[in-house]
């Protein structure tokens, strides 16, 4: 069989996308990848079609480093409706049960989400992307099927109440990877003695980035300045890596990239490092050997 050829150009980077509500993180790739004329994209980390906010999208060999940055934390401000609890923990799912909001006060909302700050379990959502022998778990919930799902180690390292007033909560979290917001608003709100659902949701940090850009600026630049506007915007893959750096030789680089583990002096004794020309190119991530070595662990291909 003939392999497929693919269109587009070989571009590498990383764009910090403000994905918009109504559409899905892969349709939001889609458009990027159609902007930039990229002929290789992935994104980091779903987010609902519900929410806004920062979706990173590697290009090119970025794509080889994604895995980092779905193990980042992450940084979400978050609406929460008092007294109405759903079937999809967020205002696209059927009303389950109402509530009254009468007897909350802030005092109470203060000590509660203190007690969920820290390490806990929790139980991913039926309405997840999460796959049950190869089907997506939001596709099963829909045919009215509930799979058991094993409760997963999360961390909530801060949670900070924005605003409250009689029915909604807004807050803001950081937390550790395979943190699902809709379960802990559903949470805060069986604590409170009322229920809750999401019914806003915008992520504003994936480990350190925080900028971002939406597609209405990025169809701008296109328009303005073409591809070379575009990729401008960029930033380079290496930052998704943050391990210490090292520079090698040309001759020594020229045996890393054929695979060969390599000894530099004055490398880190442990982990993993990135590895950098001594003219500043970029070459991939490396790991430190019992000996001393560098081997590569997945180098990129310009």
């Amino acid at each position: 069989m003939a392999r497929r050829r693919r269109n587009g150009r070989n571009v590498h980077g990383i764009l910090l996308l403000n994905k918009p509500v109504g559409i899905s993180s892969n349709a939001a790739l889609q458009v990027v990848k159609r902007l930039f004329n990229a002929n290789k994209a992935g994104h980091t980390g779903s987010l609902d079609q519900l929410a806004s906010g920062l979706l990173p999208i590697c290009l090119g060999e970025a794509t080889k480093f994604s895995g980092f940055l779905l193990d980042a934390d992450k940084y979400y401000q978050a609406e929460c409706a008092l007294g109405v609890t759903t079937t999809t923990a967020d205002a696209e799912g059927e009303v389950l049960q109402t509530r009254d909001v009468e007897a909350i006060n802030k005092h109470d909302i203060d000590n509660i989400i203190k007690k969920f700050i820290g390490t806990t379990e929790q139980v991913p959502p039926m309405y997840s992307a999460l796959k049950h022998k190869g089907q997506a778990l939001y596709k099963l919930a829909r045919q009215g099927k509930t799979i058991e799902r094993k409760a997963r180690s999360i961390t909530i390292y801060d949670l900070q109440l924005k605003n409250w007033t009689k029915d909604r909560l807004d807050i803001e979290v950081h937390c550790s990877k395979g943190t699902y917001i809709r379960t802990l608003a559903e949470d805060i709100g069986e604590a409170l003695g009322c229920g809750a659902h999401i019914s806003a949701l915008h992520r504003f940090g994936v480990g350190k980035y925080r900028d971002m850009f939406d597609i209405a600026t990025l169809e701008d630049y296109a328009n303005q300045g073409g591809l070379e506007a575009l990729d401008n915007l960029l930033l380079p893959m290496d930052t998704i890596l943050h391990y210490p750096k090292v520079i090698l030789s040309s001759d020594i680089a020229y045996y890393f990239k054929q695979g060969q583990a390599v000894q530099v002096a004055k490398a880190p004794t442990d982990g993993f490092v990135k590895l950098f020309t001594d003219e500043a190119i970029f070459l991939g991530l490396g790991k430190i050997l019992e000996d001393g070595r560098i081997a590569p662990k997945r180098l990129i291909n310009l």
